[in-house]
């Protein structure tokens, strides 16, 4: 739970909610193909999660100067993968600082597969 204090009263934030928002700007990036399970399933694949289970392929954590993100993600096919990781880092990194006005430590971003897409 983020807890913001205003003028009025407090603000108490779901850490679902910052998950959420979190996999949907994730997804918006180019190369991303969509959020991937944390755990491998059957044979060594990662499930490919829809937007209800964005929060499934992230975990939040308290650092010492802010949240610390990890996201989890299936990229795309022939895309410059370190490329599409900094993007995601920015991003998120981005849309959570100017939409929940919070303090980000760190993006760690794993890349659990590639599709090949058509």
């Amino acid at each position: 739970m983020i807890t913001k204090t205003t003028d009025l009263g407090d603000i108490h934030l779901s850490l679902d909610v910052v998950a959420s928002i979190t996999g949907g700007a994730a997804t918006e990036c180019y190369g991303v193909v969509g959020m991937a399970s944390q755990k491998i399933m059957k044979d060594g694949f990662y499930g490919l999660l829809g937007k209800d289970n964005y929060a499934k392929g992230i975990v939040v954590e308290d650092g010492e100067t802010g949240i610390i993100l990890n996201v989890y993600i299936i990229v795309g096919y022939g895309v410059k993968i370190s490329e599409v990781v900094y993007e995601v880092q920015k991003k998120v990194k981005y849309v959570l600082e100017t939409t929940l006005d919070i303090d980000i430590e760190a993006v760690n971003v794993f890349v659990q597969s590639i599709r090949v897409t058509d």
